[in-house]
């Protein structure tokens, strides 16, 4: 008896290893993804302004790196006493205005430097829906809690969504041809939109993507994984909106089956072992019990070091 439907999925060719390195762009899911990228000690660069949720956003920054256009004193302003910028999520903050300008700036470097080098994109779109301020006229990433009188909402289409993602392409292309694109939509239910909102824009991200044709660029069903195989409200936080850790994880496992290539899961298995040896707190820490512990610990850390020398526990 089969008791549930599945989404067919196949390996990729040129999976990331541990020589690849990984850039991850998006909403909170992409954190998500990163974050279990981050525990299995992947190379990988993580959303250096902080989340993003749409496709213009993202635009506006892959252009700020490929362009070199600095940020400067008019692109940042102050609220209660924080300065801010539009292009940066809200932990993206200093207390001087100087001193977000040359925050986001050695930011803007770091980007600039790991998109042209980047052998894997994960870009990860949590919503057609876009904020205008409308006296400054700008599409921005983050409202930053100021009054919604401020702004107006547009939905974007399908066709302003493809287009964002070619424009997005083209402007990597020109610093590093050969990077390998994996676009996602974020499972994450964004239901203050409205039940019916969501829905509509999370089939523009869609059909936006699939409109959108670049040999280069790839599409994981997230969404669809969370929709169809994962159709029960165990799998969500208390807030029933959220993925939990079980769906994460799931979600995970079937990315890992796409795009991490299987000659790494034996590397993959002994830094889970680190990982949760790092998390043991001994009872009797001058225990003899524990002091063993701590030197096959130290021995299994040093072992994966040794063929992975980046790697840092």
């Amino acid at each position: 008896m089969k008791l549930q439907t599945t989404i067919p999925l196949k390996a990729k060719n040129n999976p990331i290893d541990y020589t690849s390195k990984v850039l991850v762009l998006g909403s909170c899911f992409a954190e998500h993804m990163g974050g279990k990228l981050e525990y299995f000690k992947f190379q990988k660069m993580q959303n250096p302004f902080g989340i993003v949720f749409h496709p213009l956003a993202i635009e506006c920054l892959v252009k700020r790196a490929v362009t070199n256009q600095f940020f400067t004193e008019a692109d940042v302003l102050e609220r209660n006493g924080q300065w801010f910028s539009f292009e940066a999520h809200s932990t993206v903050t200093s207390d001087t205005k100087e001193g977000l300008v040359a925050l986001l700036n050695s930011r803007l470097e770091q980007f600039s430097a790991y998109l042209s080098e980047a052998s894997h994109i994960i870009f990860t779109y949590g919503t057609a829906w876009v904020y205008r301020h409308m006296d400054l006229d700008c599409v921005v990433a983050n409202c930053h809690k100021i009054p919604q009188k401020n702004f107006s909402k547009e939905l974007l289409s399908v066709g302003e969504v493809s287009a964002s993602l070619e424009r997005t392409a083209q402007l990597i292309s020109e610093v590093n041809p050969l990077a390998i694109s994996i676009t996602t939509v974020s499972p994450v239910r964004h239901f203050k939109d409205g039940f019916v909102e969501n829905m509509l824009s999370k089939s523009h991200l869609i059909a936006g993507f699939h409109h959108f044709n670049n040999s280069q660029s790839h599409y994981f069903p997230s969404y669809e994984l969370m929709m169809d195989e994962l159709r029960d409200y165990r799998f969500y936080e208390e807030d029933m909106i959220h993925p939990n850790p079980t769906a994460i994880t799931y979600i995970w496992e079937k990315f890992k089956l796409v795009w991490i290539a299987s000659e790494t899961e034996q590397l993959q298995n002994e830094i889970d072992s680190i990982q949760k040896g790092l998390k043991h707190r001994a009872f009797n820490p001058n225990s003899n019990t524990h002091l063993k512990f701590q030197q096959n610990l130290q021995q299994k850390i040093e072992k994966v070091q040794k063929e992975l020398p980046f790697v840092k526990f």
